[in-house]
């Protein structure tokens, strides 16, 4: 496993996949699965069940991992 020259916090730029050309700021890196999760690209609605802080459930939107090869961080 090698080392990531992305960290959080850092912006970025998509560059592969249907979020291509997206811009956002990456909030968290997962190092063992090399991927990093970007705010506002690549949501997935989830399924979620009614709760004691969630009374109607319903769907909620959830950003997923993004390979760390088809992100470049985005100078300046």
């Amino acid at each position: 496993m090698s080392k990531l020259k992305i960290k959080k916090g850092d912006k970025v730029v998509i560059i592969a996949g249907d979020d291509k050309g997206k811009e956002g700021e990456v909030l968290q890196v997962l190092p063992k699965k090399e991927s990093v999760i970007v705010a506002g690209c690549k949501v997935a609605k989830k399924a979620v069940k009614p709760s004691e802080e969630n009374k109607e459930g319903g769907f909620a939107q959830k950003e997923m991992p993004i390979h760390i090869s088809n992100v470049k961080k985005v100078e300046g």
